[in-house]
Parts: structure tokens; C-alpha cells; sequence
């Protein structure tokens, strides 16, 4: 798969998010229908993102997720149940441990730690026209972030945002959002995700 982002991607553990799409939906029992019915994504779409020919925006991602019922980090391929091969404590996530996904126009690299948090840390490597999807998100969470290179155009309940290099940003997720590289050059953004109730409760 061609990759879009220019950035060269540390020495950590990336994947296709095809295979832990495909394992995770075996492993709750369903079907390719009844994963587009509970997640609103085409069955046809759905079965793209498993055999690695789609890469699903940011909005598809997080329905299919949300219709999953799983933690962000098994989206990255990590079991959050499975004790660590380190002698670190688990509130600790070394640089060369970070698993990543490779959307094509992002690249998704998870700074938290395993386990089940109510906070989520992240940095995102998004292309120049990379974009979060061609409709706003909308899910119960708060979100902020920092941009540490690059341009970002964040639109947060039809309100815009053109923010550059050292701008942050907080805001309820719960407002329809969006975001767009306008840039000519990648953009790296710290990226937290707080209280994702339905994580946990759903």
C-alpha cells in the first residue's frame, strides 16, 4: 500500500487494520451485515477495510469501534488483557512500543499504555488534504490536542479553526467535528480523547 504521509514513521509496531478488523468481528460473532447494521458502515466497505484494498476514515473507524465495543486499543492490534513481556509498570509506554495504524492519508501512533483508560493519548501524522472524513463525528467525549507541526483546520459544531505549530485545543465531542491538513506539508498532532463512556458501559 502506497503510503501517503512524506514523514518517516519511527521504529515501532505497525500494522493494516484489516486483520485485527476481521479478528475482532470473529471474535464478538458477527457477521460482515451485522457489523454494517450496527455500525451504519456498508457491508461492502466494511469488507475492503478487512482485506487492506480501503483504508476508512477517521469517522468510519470509530463507528465500526463503537459497534465493536472495544477499546481503542484493540484497534491497534493490542490485547489490553494480556500481561506485558516488561519490566515496566503499566502506567508506562516506551517510544519503541508504540503500535500504529496506517490509514493511507493518517497515520494513527498510540502513546497510552495498555489497559482500560478513561484517557486516551495519541499523535496523529496526517498527509497535506489529509482529512477525518467526508461527514462530521459526533460520539459522548472530550477531546484537545496539541499541533506540533504543521497546520490543522479544526471545524467544531460549524465553527473553524485555522491552528498552526504550538495552537491547541479542547472541545466536546459530543458537537459534530471535523478536521483537514490544509497545509503543504504533514501535520503532527498530539491527539487525547477523555471519558469515552461507551468504552466501558455499552
Amino acid at each position: 500500500m502506497t503510503k501517503n504521509v512524506s514523514e518517516v514513521a519511527p521504529k515501532t509496531a505497525q500494522h493494516e487494520i484489516g486483520a485485527t478488523l476481521r479478528r475482532l468481528r470473529h471474535e464478538k460473532g458477527l457477521s460482515l451485515q451485522e457489523l454494517a447494521r450496527a455500525s451504519g458502515v456498508s457491508v461492502g466497505m466494511i469488507s475492503q477495510i478487512e482485506r487492506d484494498i480501503a483504508n476508512p476514515s477517521v469517522r468510519v473507524l470509530t463507528a465500526i469501534r463503537r459497534a465493536l465495543n472495544v477499546p481503542l486499543q484493540a484497534m491497534f492490534g493490542e490485547d489490553s488483557d494480556l500481561p506485558a513481556e516488561v519490566v515496566d509498570p503499566p502506567f508506562v509506554r516506551r517510544l519503541a512500543d508504540r503500535p500504529q495504524i496506517d490509514l493511507g492519508f493518517m497515520r494513527k501512533e498510540l502513546l497510552s499504555s495498555g489497559g482500560h483508560h478513561n484517557l486516551q493519548l495519541m499523535i496523529l501524522h496526517i498527509a497535506p488534504g489529509g482529512e477525518s472524513g467526508n461527514s462530521a463525528l459526533s460520539y459522548p467525549a472530550e477531546k484537545g490536542g496539541l499541533v506540533m507541526e504543521g497546520e490543522l483546520l479544526l471545524t467544531v459544531d460549524e465553527q473553524e479553526a485555522h491552528l498552526q505549530e504550538g495552537d491547541s485545543f479542547v472541545f466536546d465531542s459530543a458537537l459534530p467535528h471535523s478536521f483537514r491538513n490544509t497545509g503543504d506539508a504533514p501535520a503532527k498532532i498530539l491527539w487525547i480523547i477523555g471519558a469515552v463512556q461507551f468504552d466501558r458501559h455499552l
